[in-house]
């Protein structure tokens, strides 16, 4: 081979090595991609009900693994302002969406005290009883297979409501000595079950061996409502019923005014606790129809006023949350709202919606002479940074009762309906 061939070969040889090592880092993004969880692909409200819990104490790092945290709600039955998503199609980068808060959104800031009350969707089982019959003591309903936590939709092929329906139905079955034909809901399941009412010799009466309940009721706190559609958001976390701890599925519900009356210190191992009064007949604000891991949703009827952020105010995505100091609104008197200091120990930058994305503590010197922390009643409690609505009080931690969760608003305002984002699209 020539010399001056071999040259010419040489230098295409050494410009093919330099394009690739110039070319190497661009890929590097694509890599970067592959390794993206598959969650990333979901937006907004098709997020899927089983994404981990970006927000645990673990994640955050502020906390001790076992410190306990309980919802403080008392129940008893890059740029500032702009996030990105990647989508994709078989693992490689198509577009990307900016996303941003729509410049006129804005939410009046709640704090006031508030009853509650749930009706159920059909009855829910929260317990098995032995009933006393001829031959043994034995329990009808769970011969039948019915669980605790399930919940009972029909009797004889006809929607059940509520617990004086049942007791109409097995008296009935039981003087002509029938069974009841039951179709209870377990978890996403519709099962179907035959059951045989007992009469129980010692009380005479005729019975299935279920503890079952209709309804709950307990307080908490207005985090906030968007003055044009009146909808509005409590609590920052889902109610559960206090036996099966399962999320409560809601027929309807009515959230009323409350005022509290005293208040219960909380010490460590023992949290504190609201003492409110309410009337479900009167003072009724507003209906529930939603009860999800973010509180309890739905639209208010008449006005409500806090007395001291009665404007509407902006809020912030999570990523714009800061480590540093915040004020809650919330009552500890009467039905009067407070503002109170309060420190965000720590933030997440949540990308899917999760709760406890917030460890917050209690500062104010007059909040803790009077609670001692957080207390059950305050879930709900609006937090203000800057100027921003941007969550809400959530839990308290059993071992520090002046600490506890908060909830990002941008969730909530997800889950009551309220559209929050601006999105622009471009090529990526």
């Amino acid at each position: 081979m020539k010399p001056r061939k071999l040259n010419r070969i040489r230098q295409w040889i050494g410009v093919l090595l330099l394009i690739a090592v110039i070319a190497i880092p661009m890929f590097t993004p694509i890599n970067k991609y592959l390794s993206i969880p598959k969650e990333v692909v979901t937006f907004n409200n098709e997020i899927p009900v089983d994404v981990p819990n970006l927000g645990s104490n673990v994640e955050l790092g502020t906390t001790d693994e076992s410190m306990l945290a309980i919802d403080s709600s008392a129940f008893y039955p890059k740029e500032a302002g702009n996030s990105e998503l990647v989508y994709e199609v078989n693992g490689f980068p198509i577009k990307k969406v900016n996303l941003s808060i729509l410049e006129d959104l804005k939410v009046i800031p709640g704090g006031q005290s508030i009853g509650v009350q749930l009706q159920t969707l059909g009855v829910l089982v929260v317990g098995h009883h032995q009933v006393n019959g001829s031959d043994k003591a034995v329990s009808p309903g769970e011969e039948a297979n019915i669980h605790v936590g399930d919940v009972i939709l029909k009797i004889n092929g006809t929607p059940v409501k509520d617990m004086n329906e049942i007791k109409t139905y097995v008296d009935e079955a039981g003087k002509n000595n029938k069974d009841l034909d039951i179709t209870i809901k377990r978890g996403k399941e519709t099962i179907d079950t035959t059951l045989h009412p007992l009469l129980d010799k010692k009380e005479d009466a005729y019975k299935i061996g279920l503890y079952i309940r209709d309804s709950a009721a307990g307080i908490g706190t207005m985090t906030f409502y968007e003055p044009k559609s009146k909808k509005y958001g409590a609590l920052g976390h889902v109610i559960s019923d206090m036996d099966t701890k399962k999320p409560i599925e809601i027929h309807n519900g009515t959230i009323v005014r409350s005022s509290v009356t005293s208040i219960e210190k909380g010490n460590n191992g023992i949290p504190g606790e609201k003492q409110a009064k309410f009337s479900i007949e009167d003072n009724q604000i507003g209906n529930i129809t939603k009860n999800s891991p973010f509180g309890i949703f739905g639209e208010l009827n008449q006005p409500i006023t806090n007395g001291s952020y009665d404007k509407p105010m902006p809020v912030a995505l999570s990523h714009e949350v800061k480590e540093g100091p915040a004020k809650i609104l919330t009552v500890v008197n009467n039905e009067k709202v407070e503002e109170f200091d309060i420190e965000i120990v720590s933030s997440v930058p949540q990308k899917f919606p999760a709760t406890k994305g917030m460890v917050i503590k209690i500062t104010d010197p007059e909040l803790l002479k009077h609670t001692g922390g957080i207390v059950q009643g305050m879930s709900g409690s609006p937090i203000i940074q800057d100027g921003k609505v941007i969550g809400a009080v959530t839990h308290v931690f059993v071992n520090d009762p002046t600490s506890g969760y908060g909830v990002h608003i941008e969730w909530m305002l997800q889950d009551a309906g309220i559209e929050i984002y601006n999105t622009e699209k471009e090529a990526s």
